[in-house]
């Protein structure tokens, strides 16, 4: 079992946070989206009224620990500042001497921003160095980044280790909470959508979904390899021909396990992936031999609607088609709403299923959106999340 930040006293503490301010930054270095800095605000709040000397730590974007100005989080500790309407101090790096006497002249209720993570190769490669040098600086850690919690990092995964007590925060208690509402106390019927390119990439989270669900829906440039496995010639679709004998039997699984399964009818179809392409709508069993299924098409959407009428609950992840491009966005747009419609406990994740619900203007109506795209994959697979797992250790300490 693990604890959570509310558990536990932080009144005078060093306490060490890990979140995900990983946001979008224009050009010029605004934030395009403070969403993921929204969501860590209930952890935020609770530790500066709980009188914690308030450390957190963050990677943005992908320097490959070197120093480069535009993944600096000064952009993220100005818009912070904002949100909580008090300062917020920017250290110069996330390790070192200096660092370290600014943590320890910090008073009660103040808030100490570390510098990238990532600006050291030691974040992500777990370096027992790095490790120690973020420990060092906390009594208490917590993490509330679940969107890295599938990552064996040192901040993830390392510091817990290494300090005398660890929580998990009201973020990653949101996300572990639905996620058992949905996949292992579910109200049924349980439905599972999965779109997205590639089977390989969820193949194991559908040969887990397969034990859980009662429908379950497949679109996306994956469903082409499912029509392949049916006899259907999809023409030049993007498909995993190595997977065909394998979608094959997960087909027959979902049957023998009386689950429905449900596989586009029609597409919209292009010789090209591009915006001003010539598109066409054909039965998936007419697609030309130079021609590309890109979205589902409306008669799938109907159907795909109509499967979610008595749904009790929704897990959702990834798109129904190329939804980037506004001619095969279409599919895509029309699930949103079709979920958004329901009745059901929904929770959707992943990047661009996130994105295509707030695209839709549906955010309001799905009953939890997930921070993590590789971490809600993981567990879809059912899998332990090491941070998770690194939390559970630090509490029997």
């Amino acid at each position: 079992m693990i604890k959570y930040i509310d558990e536990i006293p932080l009144k005078g503490q060093r306490v060490l946070m890990r979140t995900d301010f990983n946001i979008p930054l224009d050009d010029s270095g605004n934030i395009t989206d403070d969403n993921r800095i929204r969501a860590a605000l209930p952890s935020i709040r609770h530790a500066i009224e709980a009188g914690a000397r308030l450390i957190l730590c963050s990677h943005l974007g992908r320097p490959k620990g070197q120093r480069i100005e535009k993944f600096s989080l000064r952009p993220v500790s100005r818009r912070l500042r904002e949100l909580i309407d008090r300062e917020v101090s920017l250290a110069p790096d996330c390790i070192g001497d200096e660092v370290e006497n600014q943590v320890n002249s910090m008073s009660e209720g103040e808030v100490l921003l570390l510098e990238n993570l990532r600006y050291h190769q030691g974040e992500t490669k777990n370096d027992p160095g790095f490790v120690e040098a973020l420990a060092k600086m906390a009594d208490i850690y917590i993490n509330d980044a679940f969107a890295v919690s599938h990552r064996a990092h040192a901040s993830v995964t390392g510091v817990p280790g290494l300090v005398k007590e660890c929580a998990a925060g009201f973020l990653i208690k949101q996300e572990l909470l639905y996620f058992k509402k949905a996949m292992e106390e579910p109200a049924r019927p349980l439905v599972a959508i999965l779109g997205g390119a590639k089977i390989s990439g969820k193949l194991e989270a559908i040969k887990n979904i397969l034990n859980r669900v009662d429908k379950l829906i497949v679109g996306g440039a994956m469903a082409n390899t499912f029509l392949t496995a049916q006899d259907i010639d999809i023409g030049k679709s993007l498909t995993e021909k190595e997977l065909v004998g394998t979608a094959r039997a997960l087909i027959d699984q979902a049957k023998d396990k009386g689950i429905k399964f449900y596989l586009p009818v029609d597409c919209v179809i292009a010789q090209d992936l591009d915006t001003n392409a010539e598109t066409r709508i054909v039965p998936t069993q007419e697609i030309p031999d130079d021609w590309m299924a890109l979205d589902i098409g409306p008669a799938t959407s109907d159907l795909f609607s109509e499967a979610l009428y008595n749904a009790e609950t929704i897990v959702w992840n990834g798109p129904m088609g190329a939804f980037e491009l506004e001619p095969f966005s279409q599919g895509t747009m029309a699930l949103a709403h079709a979920v958004g419609s329901s009745q059901a406990l929904s929770i959707v994740g992943g990047g661009d299923t996130d994105l295509s619900i707030h695209r839709a203007g549906e955010v309001e109506n799905i009953s939890y959106m997930s921070t993590g795209g590789g971490a809600f994959l993981n567990l879809l697979e059912g899998k332990k999340l090491p941070g998770i797992t690194a939390l559970e250790e630090c509490s029997k300490k």
